[in-house]
């Protein structure tokens, strides 16, 4: 019976140990930090391929609270204008690429399913490639550039 009480309070301190250890290891808020950067970029990657044609100053909202710098200036130049037709954009995967915890930079590689809904005729489904990237603001992960990457024919 002591032995066991002896093991248990053994195992108890060395499981504490490991994770104090862990918690204050600097991998794990690095890898905390790519985690919501990747996710905040796949929500705003999907967010800027989507717009609503019959609510276009909602989308323009939605573009400039998800962008920062340079895209937010070029969004806002730009506008919504008056669109033909609404599409809807799906992040099918993404992958952080880069990251510079310090600096509050990342990049991120994405592919999107935009579905295309015209204003008359049949909707279709388009498949595109995105790079964007990151910065970090008091707000939290905005993108600061996004432009399409070309597929190369096979």
């Amino acid at each position: 019976m002591a032995a066991a009480l002896a093991a248990s309070v053994a195992f108890c301190a060395y499981a504490g140990l490991t994770y104090a250890q862990a918690r204050g290891d600097s991998s794990v808020a690095y890898a905390t930090s790519r985690d919501t950067a990747l996710k905040t970029g796949r929500a705003q990657i999907a967010a800027l391929s989507t717009l609503d044609a019959a609510h276009p100053d909602t989308a323009l909202r939605t573009w400039l609270d998800a962008s920062t710098g340079p895209l937010h200036d070029e969004l806002s130049r730009a506008g919504a204008g008056k669109p033909a037709g609404s599409a809807r954009g799906t992040v099918t995967d993404a992958a952080v690429t880069e990251l510079d915890d310090r600096s509050g930079t990342a990049k991120l590689i994405a592919t999107v399913q935009v579905r295309l809904t015209p204003a008359n005729g049949a909707a279709t489904t388009d498949r595109k490639r995105f790079e964007a990237a990151l910065e970090r603001t008091g707000a939290g992960w905005k993108l600061k550039a996004l432009s399409a990457v070309p597929v190369a024919a096979p």
